[in-house]
């Protein structure tokens, strides 16, 4: 067993520091737009306006979701709404910071699908326009005090993004192979260590590669509450060793003894359609429903409830600095929010994300939507999944955490 290798902050994150010290030294920033004063007036100047939704396009059903409910639902308020996909949403980011860096007011990007360390880069980097969020109608059918909301892993939200959907880290399993599964994290690494090759995760960064080594850490930690949620070089050092030897341990056990990893979450899906192995993971379980339902997943699919929980975070709309279609991009954020489209979203014959709406807010016509939302036969409800949630770290440690990883894991040390 390898020991762990310390990773300084300054090493991980070198080239974003540099980068963001250089677009502070090079340009002020895009000039600022003048605030409206009403929502009227916002909805009179996105008239018109085409806005160009940047998100990650390997989502089959997040595409169609866009595609055939977001985009007719913008076009009734007068807006065109163009989706581009994106491999990763660094990309949207990082064009963004291009335009800041040079000084551009109409850029190519009007809203980013968005959260976490993506998040906290560009609010640092002043990315993402910021205090427009209170002039959505629809932000009053959320809950203000609700955590998931306020933060996106650590960093305030600050009104720079709306939210959009909740997401709960998920662990599915064929239980025609696993008759009987663990029910905690430290009981799921003991079965893969007694049944080589039935399991494997996604490689770091991939997102869910990532929620799931942070999972392993609060299991080697003795649990969430032994994590600092703020990043903290010194629990890094003295926490990472035991996750990572963890890790090192269980490789030979995994997939192909660990030799490789999927690129990304879609890849394990594959591997556990095909029956390659026995588990997969996810943020977005109610779209488990519809692979069962289609025969892409096997028909005893299941999900997998561990005791300790497991961890939740919600996903937002970002608006860009540099976006010149603010007012059109605040309306389909506004729309994003309805009830209609919180239920349409919800749906898992359509999309399965669950809604950021607070239930006391709604409306009587829009409790009725929800309410005649299909249930699942294999995901159990939210208030299930997210009983015993476990916070998200600050976003300062998924890059520390991912790169750890990579050196000591993928790389060998």
């Amino acid at each position: 067993m390898k020991p762990a290798l310390p990773i300084r902050r300054r090493n991980v994150l070198a080239a974003a520091t540099a980068g963001l010290l250089f677009l502070s030294s090079c340009a002020a920033g895009p000039a600022e737009q003048p605030e409206p004063d009403s929502w009227e007036e916002v909805a009179s100047a996105a008239q018109g306006q085409t806005v160009k939704l940047w998100m990650y396009g390997g989502d089959t059903q997040g595409n169609s979701y866009v595609d055939e409910h977001l985009i007719p639902a913008a076009a009734d308020e007068g807006i065109t709404l163009e989706r581009v996909p994106v491999a990763d949403t660094r990309d949207a980011l990082n064009r963004v910071l291009t335009e800041i860096q040079s000084g551009t007011t109409d850029g190519e990007v009007d809203l980013v699908w968005v959260n976490g360390n993506n998040f906290g880069t560009g609010k640092e980097a002043r990315a993402w326009a910021c205090g427009w969020t209170s002039l959505l109608p629809n932000m009053e059918l959320t809950n203000p005090s609700d955590p998931l909301l306020s933060e996106d892993f650590g960093t305030p939200v600050d009104g720079c993004e709306a939210p959009w959907s909740k997401a709960q880290f998920t662990i599915a399993y064929n239980s025609a192979a696993v008759p009987e599964p663990p029910t905690t994290l430290a009981g799921l690494l003991e079965w893969v260590s007694a049944n080589p090759g039935r399991f494997t995760y996604p490689a770091p960064p991939d997102f869910t590669g990532s929620v799931f080594t942070r999972e392993v850490l609060y299991s080697v930690s003795g649990g969430y509450a032994n994590v600092p949620l703020a990043f903290d070089q010194d629990a890094f050092d003295r926490l990472s060793p035991a996750l990572l030897n963890e890790l090192e341990d269980l490789k030979p056990s995994l997939w192909r003894q660990g030799s490789t990893y999927p690129k990304s979450s879609g890849e394990l899906d594959a591997l556990y359609a095909g029956g390659q192995v026995d588990f997969t993971m996810t943020y977005g379980p109610a779209t488990l429903t519809k692979l069962v339902a289609d025969g892409t997943y096997p028909a005893t699919t299941k999900v997998l409830t561990l005791d300790e929980g497991t961890v939740g975070n919600a996903s937002f709309l970002a608006i860009p600095s540099t976006s010149g279609q603010r007012s059109g991009a605040m309306v389909v954020a506004n729309i994003a929010l309805s009830e209609e489209q919180q239920a349409t979203k919800a749906d898992p014959r359509i999309w399965g994300q669950f809604p950021v709406l607070d239930s006391d807010a709604l409306s009587p016509e829009g409790r009725a939507l929800f309410e005649q939302l299909p249930t699942s036969p294999v995901v159990p409800g939210y208030e299930v999944l997210s009983k015993n949630a476990n916070p998200e770290l600050a976003a300062e440690w998924v890059p520390a955490l991912d790169e750890a990883w990579r050196r000591q894991i993928l790389a060998g040390g």
